[in-house]
């Protein structure tokens, strides 16, 4: 920064600011004056990075109100995504003065008073603005080196702390040394009435012009003591992945002022991602779980706070979200943002969910220019089917000055996924992590009561395996089982019996999934006691036999909800818990429900649940309501709950470590098919084993009943290639209206830059110059002495006569008219291996009984003769007939008199045997011939032709005077100077009468007749012309094939994508020129329920006759999920509610269909409409305890809570859109609505938020 020295003597400096480049004006001291009113400037700060051409980041106008400030409005611009350079629409949106200067010119030299913004028709009136004039002292320091303009830019930084150390340090030096080498005093006087402007521009150092033009994001901070060589090279490729033993050893000197202290070592991946982000680069670390990666969100945290912005914190399950709210709350400034909770949004440190960031973005919120770091947890979340869409929609939004930190479990292809990132976002992501485990795992199976180990330290172990198939053999063989299922089948099932159960309900199968252990299940299949009984047996033979090995505690993965909650109360006699522990979980159970009222604190399952937690016993799933959910996570990271019977969210969900994981089955359900667990799957729920600091070595175990799992299969689960990460996106309805608000944001933007369409952008530079050295090729001109050419006409005709042709080839050749035509002496046309030219040929032997093929004897023009190569250029080669490529089937009425010959009788009667090897190969008459089989297929074409051959001297003896005889019967038919004899006419001489064919052939014959009428027909240089317009076309096709991948019409989704604009036009919400209306500023208000669905409701008064009550009931339908629920009992008002609901669902479902969209609009309806909690949600806005509306739905009690909850948003959404519709009544009726739901356990606050 330069410090500048104003005329009335008040210093101030001008310089770059901000982490996007903003010009700064500042004081640098106060002096008392007399008048300070009139002596202190204005404070101007402008971004530079907007306003220079070439700008890219251009966010929402500044707005006063803070009303919107952190989830934003619908009548706010998004703001323009990172990336997005080569968008010419943002010309548009700039003034002339704002792009070229003039506004800092002005400032400078003074001019008439501007009263009109940028961008704003009209100003206010200020009256009669006197001139005032002034000068400016300018000052250089001397210690400012001489240098071009890039080397006095890389000193900028784009971080704030590194920027304003950098510059005060340069000033203090400055003033301490108190050198002024130069001084210049520029006099710039104003007069509003004069046009005369004098001024002295300076001779050094870097002019306005430099400054304006300079591209902001061309600097780089370098840290003391390291230099990056990296960011010199020219970049190959956006993710860059360098481990540096250097950042590692020297750690401490790069960074020696860190933003936070660690009071452990950290390990090598955390201090690379930590000096990244010091240098304010994105980062993407890759570890397994519990390996650490929390370590790098904390840092950013740090920063953030250093740096007076903001982080943000982004999770796919809200569980998470709460659970590192309570993590992060004693260390950062944190605040929680989720569907139904706001705590503290102005906090330095946010932590939402994703879909809270993804409408942050779409509606402007002026919090997002706060936002240095957003950190996603969870990143292989976005190979999710329905919700991985928002990760990548997210990424793509997000603008320029924000970085990422992405945090990943270990994927094979994490590069290519960084790599789109920085390819998107147009900059580099520095990939780091680790693929070892902070505590090593071996895995086990458990079978008959014993452990037998199969895989240790990443590698499979298959003594282990045999061991356990021997003592499997063993127990059959004592058990006298002689018909007992074989060792071998998949883990969980029989061969047969697996099929069955595949086809049996979800419940049947996880319950038949687990057969009984010894003989005694084949006589207790039938009876489900016994069964549960011999499953409560295994269970406990299992936990006593970890309680020995001290490998408690242990979380149990059963992949179904009922079977959760059926093995732990299975486990009646077990209690594990000591009398500390059972007075501790007590305690804690006490203080934790004793926010519910009386009724909900006697919920059955608050009941079994504590009585299960008083012996050690706890179970984990979305049926379970919230707050027991909480008291269940917090008491097994307590220590004091021994066995936890889990479904796999809570992997996902949950920070919680054991000691060991079992897992019931290795099949689930992934609410299409039953599958078995994909390698990443396995890896994240055995990654719960081992507790970092605690043990030094995880157990996993594999339950194994009555059967052993395949070697192959084990191999897959436990050391196989974790699942790729790979594209989700599609289009949404809403995605596509919000873009469609900003005319410089495209939709066409972000297909182009989702990770579907990554490696086909990437090829565009490639295909860009392809393209152009095509098009920079000379064109070839085709001279005709006839005039002006008609070549490429009649090559036109050609290309489309072949293909009749070749269907009317294909037709005959599977006809049953045509068998009696292939006979021996026959003679056809071969397909020719390379396309060039077609063989003829003679048939030699047909098919018999015992040989399938047809034996034909070719010639080919491998061995011309002399006469014929002289030949070749003359006229015989001119009249020739034009199809080089193919053979076209000549009308009747053109073909010549051939003598039909009939097989000649050699002088001895032949065996019918076959002498020869074939292919039989040889040369005669200067030709090269063969004898080989060939199938039908091969038939080109069926002349009229037959000739007289010696089936026994070219079959059995072998006879050079035979061949040469063929051969020159052969050539005698094209002795007229045609190519090839002429075939077989299809409709007079086969007799064909198909309508489809016969339509074929006139098309085809009427196109002969307009090649003969051509001028290019019997022209000498006919061939010649037809091989150049061959090229001349085949150029065209490569250019516009190249245009066409490089358009926006090749994308994959494009084809979606004008489905659905069709759709919004039909139903009114954007008009002919896509500009959004009213009713589709409602439907971007949508994000609980299906838009159009929502929308539409709203559009047809379908709720205004309803009472509040019934309109929360009716909308659950957008919310609930489970596809499974009993039948309600609704209300006449609200079955017929539900009617037109339904209807107007399968309207929609038509229209989509109708315009091309994948949809049937029964699943349509289906899908985005499930009534099963109308009368619950009825009855508990009237006031009906908790308890009782258990009683009408077989629904568990976490999935009533959880739609009942996310009702209360979709309140607020209709809210708002009746408030867009000016539609009052509904407003207050939606606000009703709302307050009628939030009460008791429904709405209790979260255990992690308000602490116990």
């Amino acid at each position: 920064m330069d410090p500048i020295r104003v005329s009335n003597e008040l210093s101030f400096r001008v310089g770059f600011s901000g982490h996007s480049g903003h010009l700064r004006v500042e004081p640098l001291s106060t002096v008392e004056r007399p008048k300070p009113q009139q002596s202190i400037p204005d404070f101007i700060l402008v971004s530079v990075s907007d306003l220079a051409s070439g700008a890219v980041e251009s966010g929402p106008l500044p707005r006063t109100s803070a009303k919107d400030f952190v989830r934003g409005s619908i009548n706010n611009r998004p703001f323009r995504p990172g990336g997005l350079d080569d968008s010419q629409n943002l010309e548009r949106t700039l003034p002339p003065g704002a792009s070229n200067g003039e506004w800092v010119r002005e400032i400078l030299n003074g001019g008439p008073a501007q009263t009109i913004p940028p961008s704003l028709k009209q100003g206010l009136d200020f009256g009669a603005l006197k001139p005032y004039p002034w000068s400016w002292n300018v000052y250089k320091e001397s210690n400012t080196p001489k240098s071009s303009l890039d080397e006095n830019l890389s000193g900028l930084s784009i971080q704030f702390d590194d920027l304003f150390k950098k510059a005060w340090e340069e000033d203090a030096v400055g003033e301490q040394e108190g050198h002024v080498s130069e001084e210049e005093t520029v006099t710039l006087e104003a007069e509003v009435d004069t046009t005369e402007v004098s001024s002295k521009a300076s001779e050094s150092g870097i002019s306005l012009d430099d400054i304006l033009s300079a591209d902001p994001e061309g600097s780089k901070l370098h840290l003391d003591g390291f230099s990056d060589e990296v960011g010199q090279q020219p970049k190959l490729a956006w993710a860059k992945r360098e481990a540096s033993k250097q950042i590692v050893d020297c750690f401490h000197e790069l960074i020696p002022d860190m933003a936070l202290d660690f009071p452990f070592e950290l390990d090598a991946f955390q201090k690379e991602a930590i000096y990244y982000l010091e240098k304010g680069e994105s980062v993407f670390v890759a570890a397994h779980t519990s390996a650490g990666k929390t370590v790098v969100a904390e840092y950013a945290f740090a920063l953030a706070s250093k740096h007076c912005t903001r982080a943000v914190y982004t999770a796919p399950i809200k569980t998470i979200s709460n659970q590192k709210y309570r993590d992060f709350c004693g260390k950062f400034d944190v605040g929680l943002l989720t569907g139904d909770v706001s705590l503290r949004p102005e906090a330095s440190c946010l932590i939402m969910t994703t879909e809270i960031l993804r409408s942050m973005l779409y509606r402007g919120a002026d919090i997002i220019r706060d936002i240095e770091w957003v950190i996603f947890d969870e990143v292989h979340y976005v190979n999710d089917v329905e919700r991985g869409v928002v990760w990548e929609e997210v990424i793509i939004m997000l603008p320029r000055h924000i970085n990422i930190i992405l945090l990943s479990a270990t994927v094979p292809n994490t590069i290519e996924f960084a790599d789109w990132i920085g390819r998107t976002k147009q900059k580099e992501i520095r990939v780091t992590g680790t693929t070892k485990r902070p505590v090593p795992l071996e895995h086990c199976l458990f079978y008959s009561g014993e452990l037998y180990k199969i895989c240790e330290r990443e590698t499979f172990l298959p003594q282990g395996l045999k061991a356990a198939k021997d003592a499997s053999r063993k127990k059959h063989l004592t058990a006298g089982v002689s018909s007992g299922p074989k060792p071998g089948t998949s883990a969980g099932h029989d061969n047969a019996r697996g099929q069955k159960r595949e086809n049996t309900s979800r419940t049947k199968q996880h319950g038949a999934n687990f057969s009984g252990t010894g003989s005694g299940y084949h006589h207790n299949n039938g009876n489900g006691l016994s069964k549960w009984r011999a499953e409560a047996s295994m269970w406990l033979m299992l936990i006593n036999k970890l309680s020995k090995k001290s490998l408690l505690p242990v979380v149990i993965f059963c992949f179904s909800k009922n079977r959760c909650d059926k093995s732990a109360d299975s486990m009646t006699g077990t209690d594990l818990t000591s009398s500390s522990e059972k007075s501790e979980i007590r305690l804690f159970c006490d203080k934790a429900f004793s926010r519910l009222k009386g009724s909900d604190r006697n919920l059955p399952q608050v009941v079994r649940v504590q009585n299960l937690l008083r012996r050690g016993i706890g179970v984990h799933h979305a049926g379970l309501l919230p707050i027991v959910k909480e008291v269940v996570e917090m008491l097994f990271c307590r220590g004091v709950i021994k066995v936890l019977f889990s479904t796999e969210t809570f992997a996902m969900g949950v920070n919680a470590p054991a000691r060991t994981v079992v897992f019931d089955t290795v099949r689930k359900f992934d609410g299409k098919e039953f599958r078995q667990l994909l390698p990443g799957e396995y890896t994240q729920m055995a990654g719960r084993a081992g507790r970092r600091g605690l043990d030094t070595i995880g157990t996993v175990i594999l339950m194994c009943r009555d059967e052993l799992p395949e070697e192959s299969d084990l191999k897959h689960v436990i050391v196989g290639s974790a699942t790729r990460l790979e594209s989700q996106f599609r289009l949404t309805y809403i995605m596509i209206l919000h873009l469609l608000r900003v005319e410089e944001l495209k939709v066409e933007d972000m297909l182009k830059r989702s990770f579907a369409e990554f490696h086909a952008q990437k090829k565009l530079p490639e295909m860009q110059q392809i393209l152009k050295r095509k098009l920079n090729q000379p064109t070839k001109v085709i001279e005709c002495i006839k005039g002006e050419p008609t070549i490429e006409e009649y090559y036109d005709l050609y290309l489309e006569a072949e293909i009749y042709n070749n269907q009317i080839s294909e037709a005959v050749l599977l006809s049953p008219n045509v068998q009696p035509f292939l006979v021996t002496g026959r003679v056809v046309i071969i397909k020719s291996e390379t396309a060039q030219d077609h063989l003829l040929a003679v048939i030699v032997k047909t098919p018999s009984p015992y040989n399938k093929q047809y034996v034909v004897f070719v010639i080919k023009p491998d061995m011309p003769s002399p006469v014929e190569n002289a030949l070749s250029g003359g006229n015989s080669q001119d009249k020739s007939n034009a199809f080089d490529q193919g053979f076209f089937v000549m009308p009747k009425s053109r073909r010549g008199l051939v003598d039909e010959y009939t097989t000649s009788v050699s002088a001895r009667k032949g065996r019918g045997v076959i002498n020869i090897k074939l292919p039989y190969r040889g040369s005669a008459c200067g030709m090269s011939y063969e004898v080989r089989e060939v199938d039908s297929k091969e038939f080109l074409c069926i002349c009229s032709s037959k000739i007289k051959i010696d089936q026994v001297g070219l079959l059995e003896d072998a006879s050079s005077s035979v061949y040469s005889k063929t051969v020159q019967l052969l050539l005698d038919l094209k002795s007229d100077g045609n190519k090839y004899p002429p075939a077989l006419d299809p409709v007079k001489d086969l007799k064909l009468k198909e309508v489809k064919l016969v339509e074929t052939y006139r098309k085809w014959t009427k196109l002969l007749e307009k090649m003969s009428q051509n001028q290019c027909n019997g022209c000498i240089k006919l061939m010649e012309h037809l091989k150049l317009a061959k090229e001349i076309k085949a150029h065209k096709e490569e250019v516009c094939a190249l245009q066409f991948q490089m358009s926006d019409e090749a994308l994959q989704q494009m084809p979606d994508f004008q489905g659905r604009i069709d759709v919004l036009k039909e139903i009114g919400c954007i008009d002919e020129d896509l500009v959004v209306q009213m009713k589709g500023r409602v439907a971007c208000e949508m994000n609980s329920g299906e838009e159009l669905i929502c929308t539409e409701c709203l559009f047809e008064n379908q709720l205004d006759e309803l009472e509040p009550e019934e309109v929360v009931a009716l909308m659950s339908a957008f919310v609930f999920q489970q596809k499974n629920a009993s039948e309600p009992s609704l209300t006449r008002r609200l079955s017929d509610a539900r009617n037109r609901l339904y209807k107007t669902a399968i309207r929609l479902g038509e229209l989509q269909a109708q315009f091309n969209l994948p949809i049937n609009p029964e699943e349509y309806a289906q899908e985005n409409l499930k009534f099963g909690l109308v009368e619950v949600v009825y009855e508990w806005a009237k006031g009906t305890p908790f308890a009782d509306i258990c009683e009408l739905t077989d629904v568990p009690e976490g999935m009533i809570v959880r739609t009942i909850v996310r009702l209360d948003e979709t309140c607020r959404e209709f809210k708002n859109s009746a408030a867009i519709m000016g539609n009052s009544a509904l407003c207050k009726k939606m606000e009703i609505a709302s307050n009628a739901i939030k009460r008791d356990i429904v709405f209790a606050a979260s255990l992690y938020i308000t602490g116990v």
